[in-house]
């Protein structure tokens, strides 16, 4: 049975391109970094907001065990920073490990320097109330994928894929055979050989002009 750093690691290092290829949930593109670097491969800690409100995400930063990355569905209304400064200090001193969330954050600087993951949908000013319903540990949607605690979250500079709990061992097996064949694969284009060979490509309906 492999240890959660185990799991960590070797989810980090296939990262999320390779996984959205071999099981794993792809979370739309908009679900970017908000900084250069930021990276992450942890358990999720789903977190469901009513829209301009991030009431449920305080209550998720207090409650989510350490190790854990919080997910945020903000409902339609993504151009408010639910998240900044202040969140991230407290989450961090928590042992919580990163964010992904549909919707705005700021304090980016802030965020960039105290070293924590984030993925969001948007970077915005305007902040949110903290009085409205919300949910934790409770299934959701984020970024058109659906999450349930258990599932695990892969960021990276290519994006944000969940590995569902249920099947992380398939998918884990699924990344390690396509990674084995895309180093091979690269392998084959140092030595001179081309993508059209190597995945037998019909090239029939590519016209070709006069290349001379």
């Amino acid at each position: 049975m492999p240890t959660q750093a185990e799991i960590r690691t070797w989810l980090s290092d296939f990262g999320s391109a390779t996984l959205g290829e071999s099981g794993a949930r792809l979370m739309a593109p908009r679900i970017a970094p908000a900084w250069p670097g930021a990276r992450v491969a942890a358990p999720a800690f789903p977190v469901r907001c009513t829209s301009g409100d991030n009431l449920a995400i305080h209550v998720a930063a207090a409650e989510a065990p350490p190790g854990t990355v919080l997910v945020v569905d903000v409902g339609e209304l993504s151009d408010f920073g639910y998240w900044g400064e202040i969140l991230t200090t407290g989450a961090q001193a928590r042992g919580i490990v990163g964010l992904v969330i549909d919707g705005g954050v700021r304090d980016i600087l802030a965020i960039e320097t105290l070293g924590f993951p984030v993925f969001a949908a948007t970077i915005a000013l305007r902040g949110a109330s903290k009085n409205q319903p919300g949910a934790v540990n409770l299934p959701i949607r984020c970024g058109g994928a659906s999450i349930v605690r258990g599932d695990w979250v892969v960021g990276d500079a290519d994006g944000v894929v969940i590995v569902p709990g249920e099947h992380l061992d398939a998918v884990i097996q699924e990344a390690a055979n396509r990674a084995q064949k895309e180093a091979a694969m690269i392998e084959a284009l140092r030595g001179g050989k081309t993508t059209v060979k190597l995945l037998k490509l019909d090239t029939s309906v590519v016209r070709i002009g006069d290349t001379e």
